[in-house]
């Protein structure tokens, strides 16, 4: 299975990019040496291989949810340069 000149265009054309005939040419190539590297991943036998989400044999680990209690405004606040009515007081950055 190949990848010719002008497919390359009309993706390129589907994708709304703009390539010169010199891109198209490298991503011809390009994705010529891809799908061969596909072909060849698909003659693999992989029969008695089964599935892993991690290649280092590793699960996914979760950890226990624990209630804890948040900050206290003053420590929320003690570091802000400036607060009022439990908000940061930032200045304006729109005008008018």
């Amino acid at each position: 299975m190949g990848i010719s000149f002008e497919e390359v265009k009309y993706i390129a054309e589907l994708a709304r990019l703009e390539l010169t005939p010199e891109e198209k040419e490298v991503f011809t190539e390009q994705l010529q040496n891809i799908l061969e590297f596909m072909d060849k991943l698909k003659k693999v036998d992989t029969e008695n291989v089964e599935p892993a989400a991690h290649v280092s044999g590793v699960g996914t680990f979760f950890s226990e949810d624990k209630v804890k209690s948040l900050l206290s405004y003053e420590k929320i606040f003690k570091n802000a340069p400036d607060a009022e009515d439990g908000y940061f007081v930032v200045p304006r950055t729109v005008s008018e």
